[in-house]
């Protein structure tokens, strides 16, 4: 079982049992980070009204209308690895107005797209969006201290126009396609997740290869590491891969990822660590099928047209050969 973490603990124990779940299995459930029960059962809510609405309310925010990959995806249309992951989804950014003349990454920012059906959607969201913020602000300001930093070692990235981005996810049961998500790293810095209780399917990479299940813990989220984590800790922070699983024929599963990530055009300030740490780092792991760039709007480019080549193609003009060379605006 993964490590269980809580947040209201004094930090003194907290500390060292964060860099510790963060450098051996990068994943840990997370409890006493103050979120009401109430907002959790509300958002789950939401969500399931959301994907009970008509196909054509559902398309009337479809992403392929967002330059920006925001809202609606239908079933089959996100790639990982290359091939067809079984959910559908509504990505969700910061409201923010487009840039004039960007290019690359800087035309991520931008509007989302709301469900004129759903008028509750939006401000719930919203309310969503800061809740999380706050608690994962919190944990790196923990992960600093622990690491040998100031408190405020990672406030500056985020200080300015965070391009967080939540994902209101549905996996529907599947007898043909196992593959809800296909096997990835998170392109942020970190990522807290809320499953439906009771539902399965989320796995994570062991350091011997082993898929370990990381089922749903009541009350907690279960937060990852991402990429630029990996990069500002030199490696001794890994990010790990994770995949989930269909659910059986005849049932759903509902998760709602929130990627916690500072501006587009921030890079996220590196730590030099003591050297009792820094004598186990591993080194940022080079991988030439997926580039880690240090610039967070980079790393985000590359898992945006890589997930959605309709959306980059039609968008951008970028075909599906050349997403693995992109990453500067």
């Amino acid at each position: 079982m993964l490590p269980v973490l809580d947040l209201a603990a004094d930090p003194a124990t907290l500390r060292p049992a964060l860099r510790a779940a963060a450098h051996s299995v990068g994943f840990f459930y997370l409890v006493g980070h103050g979120v009401p029960e109430a907002e959790i059962s509300g958002i789950l809510a939401l969500a399931r009204e959301f994907f009970a609405l008509p196909a054509a309310a559902k398309a009337e925010i479809s992403q392929l209308e967002s330059p920006q990959f925001r809202g609606y995806s239908r079933l089959g249309g996100e790639l990982t690895n290359g091939a067809v992951d079984w959910r559908e989804q509504v990505d969700i950014g910061p409201e923010r107005p487009v840039i004039p003349g960007a290019s690359g990454y800087l035309r991520l920012q931008g509007p989302n797209l709301w469900p004129s059906a759903l008028p509750a959607f939006r401000p719930a969201f919203e309310r969503w969006d800061a809740l999380l913020s706050a608690v994962g602000l919190r944990l790196l300001r923990h992960w600093s201290v622990s690491l040998g930093a100031a408190e405020s070692h990672f406030d500056a990235a985020f200080a300015r126009d965070p391009a967080t981005l939540i994902k209101v996810v549905r996996y529907p049961g599947s007898a043909e396609n196992p593959q809800g998500v296909g096997a990835h790293k998170d392109s942020g810095v970190l990522t807290l997740l809320l499953v439906e209780p009771g539902s399965r399917g989320l796995q994570v990479e062991g350091e011997d290869g082993s898929w370990i299940d990381a089922d749903p813990l009541p009350g907690a989220f279960i937060v990852n590491i991402g990429e630029l984590l990996e990069v500002a800790t030199g490696g001794y922070l890994r990010a790990t891969r994770h995949r989930v699983l269909a659910p059986a024929p005849g049932t759903d599963r509902i998760s709602i990822p929130y990627f916690l990530n500072p501006a587009l055009d921030a890079r996220v300030p590196v730590i030099t660590l003591p050297p009792e740490l820094a004598a186990h780092s591993r080194g940022v792991e080079a991988d030439p099928d997926n580039p880690i760039f240090g610039t967070y709007g980079a790393n985000a480019w590359k898992s945006r047209t890589r997930a959605h080549p309709d959306v980059a193609l039609r968008h951008h003009g970028i075909r599906e050969d050349a997403t693995r060379t992109q990453g500067t605006p």
